[in-house]
């Protein structure tokens, strides 16, 4: 046992006073009341205050970026907003200069955001290759034999959205490296629950929406891009933001590129989405990611074990190393199981025929075995 008490954090997520478990976070996170507080103050400035408040959101965006960088060990810098995982991936799957025959390597569990941006590359005469998931998990010696000479970019999600596996992304990021390949990171399903770091993990490109472990809105995301990767990327999209200098000299109109990431955020942000997602990321942050990930990982080893104890397939891996907060499993009438777990107040996900549970930090030991009791128990 870790030691961690996730009781003094309960008190900021105020719907737990209904008593519902809420174990569904990678499809969608709760935003902390904290978070909340800073939309409700930014509305409230809007709405009873000086109104025009852009210019003094530029600190509290640069701010934002700070926390970001904190939680990926990334410079500030390179770091920019949008407002989904699919449309940063788009940033660099349209940005990239593409050559008729060039390729592309995914795995075949992934979430489709992270797959239309590249396969919409085949017009351009990109071939997609797929690294096909055996024994629920990707293993890294099948994607270092699908690599070519002719790929250009390897995308994976960090953790799986199905089957929660989780990749040994230093591992492949340093045999991207070796090969001259970009590596490109879906961080949706680990971002706030796992350690990342894009310079250990050599990461070139990362995108990630706040929805989910990040606690936050949905239509703001980010983006990590690395400075060799920028260098790489024809812009397919420009805005007025983009620009150096951009609130000077209007009628200049030039192709004059930020030096930085901010060049990605053509136009008006969603600054109440930003402000709640820097407030969710600093809350983590206090909490502790490794903290995090170690919690995950006892209430996690609860499922599997009586996951396995009911003969019931699993489809995540058993291994700890190599999952993060997901446990997905296929009870019979799974379909059923969900709905009536629904009427309990016990919140799951159901995927394609399977039961998925993803506790966060605020979760209990208590939760997660009475959550599982309600899934096994008997007519």
């Amino acid at each position: 046992m870790s030691g961690f008490d996730p009781v003094p954090y309960r008190r900021l997520f105020p719907f737990l006073s209904k008593g519902t478990i809420y174990l569904d976070h990678a499809a969608i996170g709760p935003v902390p009341q904290p978070s909340r507080d800073a939309v409700v103050g930014y509305l409230r400035e809007r709405t009873e205050g000086d109104v025009n408040i852009f210019l003094p959101f530029l600190k509290a965006h640069a701010d934002a970026k700070k926390t970001i960088g904190r939680l990926l060990n990334a410079p500030p810098e390179r770091i920019a907003f949008c407002d989904n995982t699919s449309n940063g991936l788009n940033i660099l799957a349209a940005g990239l200069p593409w050559k008729t025959g060039d390729r592309v390597l995914l795995t075949d569990v992934e979430f489709p955001a992270n797959v239309y941006p590249f396969l919409n590359q085949k017009r351009h005469g990109v071939e997609i290759d797929f690294v096909k998931c055996r024994n629920n998990r990707v293993a890294f010696e099948d994607i270092e034999r699908a690599l070519t000479p002719r790929t250009r970019v390897l995308s994976i999600s960090h953790v799986q959205f199905l089957n929660g596996c989780r990749s040994d992304l230093a591992r492949i990021g340093r045999l991207c490296r070796a090969k001259g390949v970009i590596f490109c990171v879906d961080a949706i399903q680990a971002a706030g629950a796992v350690p990342i770091d894009v310079e250990a993990m050599c990461i070139d490109f990362l995108s990630c929406g706040s929805q989910k472990w990040l606690l936050s809105t949905e239509g703001v995301a980010f983006v990590y891009v690395s400075a060799e990767t920028q260098e790489k990327i024809r812009q397919a999209y420009l805005g007025w933001l983009s620009i150096r200098d951009f609130f000077s000299d209007f009628f200049r109109y030039r192709l004059d590129l930020d030096t930085t990431a901010r060049r990605y955020e053509g136009g008006t942000l969603n600054i109440a989405g930003i402000l709640c997602l820097s407030e969710s990321i600093r809350l983590l942050l206090g909490v502790g990611i490794e903290s995090i990930a170690v919690h995950l990982s006892e209430l996690t080893q609860l499922c599997v074990d009586r996951v396995l104890r009911e003969g019931v397939e699993l489809l995540t891996p058993e291994e700890s190393r190599e999952r993060a907060g997901i446990v997905s499993f296929r009870p019979p009438k799974a379909s059923e199981t969900f709905e009536r777990l629904k009427s309990e107040g016990i919140v799951v996900s159901l995927r394609e025929g399977c039961l998925r549970i993803s506790p966060h930090f605020y979760n209990t030991r208590e939760e997660v075995l009475k959550a599982l009791d309600a899934v096994f128990q008997r007519s």
